[in-house]
């Protein structure tokens, strides 16, 4: 027993560190993630959302690295494309179970969830998705930039190909 023990550690210890790395390589660890369903789309790039399934706490949730053209946002006109990104969002979300990756800053100064939102039937990432298509700009707020890199080439593909917002809109 005495000499199993110290390999049983090593084991266990490699298996520990192996599972962080990759849960480092994926897009989101596993473990700050919440699965929630979508009780209404908002905007382009925010939700309410049921905690845990359709009984859960419902909390709104914005999404993080992207900005949509407002529609719904007081003393403000509705913006060009902003009703198409926003049934761009329907589209993807309506009444579907997401899971939510919050942000290292979780909350924003509204008080609504920061999150990237990936699609449980699919695994879509959803804020990825609305920037490729032209139906979002990047929006980059330190902490939560862990993909800013990444949003900013898709959003230039978009803007380059006159994709979405890219072509309908002002540059």
């Amino acid at each position: 027993m005495r000499r199993t023990l110290p390999w049983v550690l090593v084991v266990l210890l490699f298996a520990a560190w192996e599972h962080t790395r990759r849960a480092g390589d994926g897009d989101a660890a596993p473990a700050g993630a919440r699965i929630a369903r979508v009780v209404r789309v908002v905007d382009g790039d925010t939700l309410l959302v049921a905690l845990g399934g359709a009984g859960g706490a419902r909390e709104r949730v914005r999404l993080i690295g992207i900005d949509t053209p407002e529609t719904v946002k007081p003393d403000t006109p509705v913006q060009c494309f902003g009703k198409r990104a926003s049934a761009e969002t329907h589209r993807l979300l309506d009444d579907q179970g997401v899971r939510l990756v919050v942000g290292t800053e979780a909350r924003d100064r509204y008080g609504r969830l920061l999150a990237y939102a990936y699609r449980t039937s699919d695994g879509l990432f959803v804020n990825e998705s609305l920037v490729r298509g032209g139906f979002a700009r990047t929006l980059s707020i330190a902490p939560n930039t862990r993909y800013a890199a990444r949003f900013a080439a898709l959003a230039g593909q978009a803007r380059d190909a006159g994709r979405g917002l890219w072509s309908a809109c002002e540059r």
